[in-house]
């Protein structure tokens, strides 16, 4: 059986590897292909780095498919699916076949793991949320080694008989004494492992009604474009505007609106009456109004004009 599946792979080196889709299956036939010895592996990496022959690569990949698999599993608990761990995981270990140096005398499993968990890692960085949670180097440290160490923090406590959701601060400086980090980076990498995503703009809920989230006091409509351009005409229109738009006017006109729309009594009270411009003119109220009726229409004409 072994040679078989050796000659198949020598063949074509991905035969035994079924399509993508049944992740069962393909971890099923991932732990049947034969393992390498270390004279198979060195004269594999030889042939890759001094030829560039693409199956010896084959078989170096091949041979280590199945701890990418084992690997991946230690990321399970990240919500993210399996597939893509182990298909990130077979992105580091190509990186890591071909760097591979043969003469360095250790064997590729243990060259490989470091590029597996690397490719892992940034998958899960990258997508575990919309806003990423670690940057730094000690952000990323923390991050991968503060759910496994909680975890045995709360199994200690459930054996003492205690059950908590918060680290106490013993527990904190503990935990940054063991990472070597400062106790308030361990306090906020626990916020944001605690936190969640929230959507700026939700969708409606299930009965239509419009959800409400932080996009609707985040907003500030003072600032929006159209509406600055809007409040700048509306001012300008009520200085320069109205004052053209006077001049447009015969004196008495002008006067009259002046006095009935334009000025404020002391008292707060507005200005002239009709009967009182009526009396100083020598005309009848009813006249006044017609005049300030045409001049208002002038003066909107005017002012249609300008904008």
């Amino acid at each position: 059986m072994n040679a078989q599946a050796n000659a198949l792979t020598v063949s074509n080196p991905w035969a035994l590897v079924p399509p993508l889709g049944n992740l069962d299956a393909y971890i099923s036939a991932v732990n049947r292909l034969p393992l390498l010895t270390q004279e198979e592996e060195q004269h594999c990496a030889r042939q890759l780095r001094d030829e560039n022959d693409l199956e010896a690569a084959g078989k170096l990949i091949l041979s280590h498919l199945r701890l990418v698999v084992s690997v991946s599993r230690q990321y399970l608990g990240y919500g993210l699916p399996h597939a893509d761990l182990i298909q990130e995981g077979n992105v580091g270990l190509m990186k890591a076949v071909r760097r591979f140096d043969p003469e360095q005398g250790v064997r590729l499993v243990s060259y490989a793991m470091h590029w597996i968990k690397a490719e892992i890692h940034e998958y899960i960085l990258k997508n575990w949320r919309l806003v990423k949670v670690a940057t730094t180097k000690a952000q990323r440290k923390l991050f991968f080694n503060l759910r496994s160490m909680r975890q045995g923090l709360k199994a200690e406590a459930s054996e003492e008989g205690a059950v908590r959701e918060q680290l106490s601060p013993q527990e904190i400086e503990r935990m940054a004494h063991e990472l070597n980090v400062k106790p308030e980076e361990v306090m906020e990498m626990e916020m944001r492992l605690a936190g969640g995503d929230v959507a700026l703009d939700p969708s409606p809920g299930d009965d239509g009604e419009e959800a409400y989230g932080p996009i609707a006091y985040l907003s500030d409509a003072r600032h929006e474009p159209t509406a600055v351009l809007a409040a700048e005409q509306r001012d300008y229109l009520a200085t320069q505007g109205i004052a053209q738009a006077l001049e447009a006017l015969d004196p008495r006109s002008r006067r009259i609106v002046e006095e009935r729309w334009l000025k404020v009594q002391d008292n707060g009270s507005g200005g002239m009456t009709l009967h009182e411009l009526a009396a100083e003119y020598g005309v009848s109220a009813e006249r006044i109004r017609q005049i300030e009726t045409a001049a208002l229409k002038k003066m909107k004409t005017a002012l249609a004009e300008y904008a």
